[in-house]
Formats: structure tokens, C-alpha cells, sequence
């Protein structure tokens, strides 16, 4: 079978390779907009998140589950679907996840209750955990090291981490068209992914190879016991922010103990059987753990600044869906220009200095948003009314797009070198679970990031809401009038800590590059496993 990777190599007078390597452009651009779609899908809903909350009825708290139920079945089945493309072809599992991808958000677009959509967002996850490990490993195999892998690695950082920015502009359009299409502007940004998906999955066989089945057994105990083990973990965390509920609520500690009990069973079966869903070889390479670690402690600040962050902009400066998307525009383009750029001094830096200097700019910035403020006082609460809001003065271009800026450049130069270096040297019949690893720190990092400064947020707000709800209350206001205008005022309280707290989480990340990346740039310009001989694999 001829191998596509080659294809750059062939003359240019060559008709049939200039064939291959028009297959293998197309077949990056059908990747990339797989992942561009599962990664959106992660934001696009979160400007949307008042109008679903007014239409479905979803209190406060159970919001949250909209990204993180998402978040949470993507991850925890991610090393699944990773082992899945391995067994039994990455381009079947690719075209399933897709097909499947598609399905839910037929059914989350026309949903009547809360349960239909959170059951919805869960089958996105399944989809989404199908197809993201099998793409991420196709380029892994189709590329060869060096050059050409780098920039076909950039692109797919750019669509993961431009794709959460992206998610938001379109949200804020999508949710604005009420009146034009007849249906609720917040289930477009569900039905937006039916042709995407259904394409995508129907193109595939035109421009990707089918990888070979390798033997072996499907790990199905490992499988539910992580799975359960990671659900457990998000669901105690996000009951303890909960306010009705807390960290003494024995159903949050009983999750939570349940969640480490999976865990560690789910550590013993992969040490016994003989063939793993995660094989303890995959963690073996000091710098691909630490790559792994890295991926899950960055997400985790990321998805906490756009939710925190989106909310912020359009509840306390007041600024529309759409308005609220466009002031993530900046993050798109930073992103990409991050990604392009680290892609190209991988070639002559190490990634330790990339990547190190990228946590830390990120960090930065998280640590700029923290310092946002505004007045929160009982006679300024009192003053709301006639589209009046608590942030009306915040100046965007000061206080929040030179932040938004440096976070995003910040992310590329993190993304694309991480990503080189959690896959590198892996085994062909390990690329699929390798990609899944990379996946499920990113995305459970995010899930239990979101729970954790979600408890951080409400932490801090509920000192400030009490007191305002006490002091409104006496100023003659009914009680639920003043919860609501105290909810306002007290956003930005807990919002800020969040953003401190995840500073500090990039900060942790960034130590770990700085003392434990340590491969060089030239052996990334290598491939096949760690101390074998170098190969291109197709």
C-alpha cells in the first residue's frame, strides 16, 4: 500500500503524486473540521446558557452541567474510543463518532426538557470521544516527523483552541436569530453540527485511509470503572459548589469517595489484564507524563475563563450574544498566530522554552482578569433598571482584550508543542490510545476544572451575596428581587477568585514544563517508538 505520508517528496511534475498530496491537504482539512466541530461544541453553547436556562426552566446550578456534562463523557470516553480506532480501524471509529456526534445534536436541538438536552450533550460526548482520538492519530500516522508534521500539528491546535473562541461568536449569532428562522435562536447552535457531521463522516472514505485492525481484547472492565471512577469525581465536585448542597452533603462525599474507589480498582485491572485500555507503557516517557499533566492543568483555567469570562461580559457589562462573541474574536486569531509561530521554531527550540514561556503568559493574563472590578455597592444595585448595568464602564480594550490576547497566543505556544510531545515515539498500535490520553487530560482537566473554580466562584460570591441580599431586603425590596439584583452583584466577586485560582493552576503547569520537558527539538524530527528505529508509518 503506498504510503501517503511520502507524498511531499514525490516531484512535482508528477501527476500521481501531485494527486497524494492533494488527497492528503483534503484529508487535513476533514480532520480539522471534525475537530473544529468537537471542540466548538464545548463553547458555542455557553453564550446561550441565560436563553436555554429561561426556556427549559434549568436553575443556576444544573447550567454548569450543559458544558461540563459534555465535557465529562467526552473525557471519560476518550480511552475507549482511542482503543477502539486501534482495534478495529480509526477511520470506521472516525465516521461512527462523527455519525453519532450528528445524531445528538439533532435531538439536543429540538429538545422539550432538561433531561433530553443533558442526555443529548452526553451522546455529543460519546460522539465526540469516537472521533477526536482517531483524527488526532491519523495525522499522527499519516505525517511524517519533522516539518510537515509540526505545521499539520499546528493547524489541528489552532482548530482545538480557536475552536472554543469560534464556539462563542457563532453561539452569540446563532442565539440572536429568533426572529428570522422561527425557532429559538439557542437550538441552532445545537442543529449548526447535523450537516457538519453527517459530510464530514460521508467524505471520509474519499479522503482517508483505513488503518490496520491490530488484535486484541477490549478492556470493558477498565473501562466502566474509569469511566464511573472520572463521572464520580465531577459530580461531587459540582455538588459541593452547589449551594443548597456544599462539601458536608453526604451525597457530594459519597460521589466523591466512590469516584477514588473506581479510580484506583480501574489502576488495578489495567496493571493485570493482558490487554489494557491504558497501557502503563504509554506514562513510561518522563516527558510525554509530563506533556499528559500539562494538558489537563491548562484546559482547566481555559474552560473556566471563557465560562466565567462570557458570563461577566454579558450579565455585568451588558453587552449582547453576539456583541459578547465578537469580544472573543481577538482570541481566534491569537491562537492561530501562537500555533503558526511555535510550529515553526519547534524546528530550531526546544519545547520546553516554547511551552514554558506560553504557561506563563497565560498565566499573566488569567492573573490580568482577576483585577477585574466594579462597583458592587447596595445603592448601586439599586440604580439598575432601563438597561443600566454594574460594568457599563468597564472598558473592554483595556480591561479585557490585551488579556484576551495574551491568553491566546499564550495557548498556542502551548498546544502545539505539548501535542508533539505527548505522542512522540509512540507505538503504531498505541496512536489511538495515545491520542486518547492527550484528549481525556484535555477534556476531563477542563470538566474537573470547571466543577473546581465553579466551587471557588460560589465560595466567594455566596459571602458577598448574603450581605447584599440582607441589605437590600431592608431597603423594602421583595426577596427574590434582591437575590436576583445580589446575584449580580456578587458575580464578579467569585468570578475573579475563579480566574486567580486558575492562574495559579497554569503556574503549576509551567513548573512542571520548565523542571521535566527535556527531549530536544531535533528528536522530535524523528519517529517510531522510543529507542527503535526511525519509521513512517501510513
Amino acid at each position: 500500500m503506498t504510503d501517503l505520508s511520502k507524498s511531499e517528496a514525490v516531484a512535482p511534475d508528477d501527476t500521481v503524486g501531485e494527486r497524494k498530496e492533494l488527497h492528503l491537504g483534503w484529508a487535513l482539512v476533514l480532520i480539522s473540521m471534525a475537530q473544529l466541530m468537537v471542540v466548538l461544541d464545548a463553547s458555542i453553547a455557553n453564550i446561550a446558557l441565560p436563553f436555554i436556562g429561561n426556556d427549559l426552566d434549568i436553575n443556576d446550578a444544573n447550567l454548569t452541567w450543559i458544558v461540563t456534562g459534555y465535557a465529562l463523557a467526552f473525557g471519560g470516553l476518550l480511552l475507549l474510543g482511542g482503543r477502539l480506532g486501534d482495534l478495529y480501524g480509526r477511520r470506521r471509529v472516525f465516521m461512527i463518532g462523527l455519525a453519532v456526534f450528528a445524531v445528538a445534536s439533532f435531538i439536543g436541538g429540538f429538545a422539550q426538557n432538561e433531561a433530553m438536552l443533558l442526555a443529548s450533550r452526553g451522546l455529543q460526548g460519546l460522539g465526540a470521544a469516537l472521533a477526536s482520538p482517531a483524527a488526532l492519530a491519523l495525522i499522527t500516522t499519516t505525517f511524517p516527523a519533522g516539518p510537515a508534521r509540526n505545521r499539520a500539528f499546528a493547524v489541528y491546535a489552532a482548530m482545538s483552541g480557536a475552536g472554543a473562541a469560534v464556539g462563542l461568536i457563532l453561539g452569540g449569532w446563532l442565539t440572536g436569530l429568533d426572529d428570522v428562522v422561527g425557532l429559538e435562536g439557542w437550538r441552532l447552535t445545537f442543529l449548526i453540527n447535523v450537516p457538519i457531521g453527517l459530510i464530514a463522516a460521508f467524505l471520509a472514505p474519499r479522503f482517508l485511509r483505513e488503518s490496520e485492525s491490530h488484535p486484541g481484547e477490549l478492556d470493558v472492565p477498565g473501562a466502566i470503572t474509569g469511566t464511573l471512577g472520572l463521572l464520580g469525581l465531577v459530580y461531587g465536585f459540582s455538588r459541593a459548589g452547589e449551594e443548597a448542597h456544599g462539601w458536608g452533603d453526604t451525597w457530594t462525599l459519597a460521589s466523591l469517595a466512590a469516584g477514588i474507589i473506581l479510580l484506583a480498582a480501574f489502576a488495578v485491572i489495567e496493571s493485570r489484564v493482558s490487554h489494557p485500555l491504558l497501557p502503563v507503557r504509554v506514562f513510561a516517557n518522563r516527558t510525554r507524563a509530563t506533556s499528559f499533566l500539562v494538558m489537563a492543568l491548562v484546559p482547566a483555567a481555559m474552560f473556566a475563563m471563557f465560562y466565567f469570562l462570557s458570563l461577566f461580559i454579558q450579565l455585568v457589562v451588558g453587552y449582547s450574544p453576539l456583541h459578547t462573541g465578537f469580544a472573543f474574536l481577538p482570541f481566534s486569531f491569537g491562537i492561530v498566530l501562537g500555533a503558526g509561530v511555535s510550529s515553526n521554531l519547534i524546528n530550531r527550540i526546544d519545547p520546553r522554552f516554547i511551552a514554558g514561556v506560553g504557561t506563563l503568559m497565560a498565566a499573566a493574563a488569567l492573573f490580568g482578569f482577576s483585577r477585574l472590578s466594579v462597583p458592587t455597592g447596595t445603592a448601586d444595585l439599586l440604580a439598575l433598571g432601563n438597561g443600566s448595568y454594574l460594568g457599563a464602564d468597564v472598558n473592554y480594550w483595556t480591561s479585557i482584550f490585551p488579556f484576551i490576547v495574551l491568553m491566546s497566543v499564550g495557548m498556542g505556544a502551548v498546544f502545539v508543542p505539548l501535542t508533539l510531545t505527548a505522542v512522540h515515539h509512540l507505538r503504531t498500535e498505541d496512536s489511538g490510545i495515545g491520542s486518547g490520553v492527550l484528549n481525556t487530560m484535555q477534556q476531563v482537566g477542563g470538566a474537573l476544572g470547571l466543577a473546581i473554580l465553579g466551587t471557588v466562584s460560589l465560595h466567594f460570591a455566596d459571602g458577598t451575596k448574603s450581605d447584599l441580599v440582607r441589605d437590600l431586603t431592608a431597603q423594602g425590596l421583595e426577596p427574590e428581587a434582591a437575590r436576583g439584583l445580589a446575584y449580580i452583584g456578587s458575580f464578579t466577586e467569585g468570578a475573579t477568585a475563579a480566574f486567580l485560582v486558575g492562574a495559579v493552576l497554569i503556574a503549576i503547569g509551567s513548573a512542571a514544563i520548565w523542571t521535566f520537558l527535556n527531549v530536544k527539538h531535533t528528536e522530535l524530527a524523528t519517529d517510531g517508538p522510543e529507542g527503535g528505529a526511525p519509521v513512517h508509518v501510513g
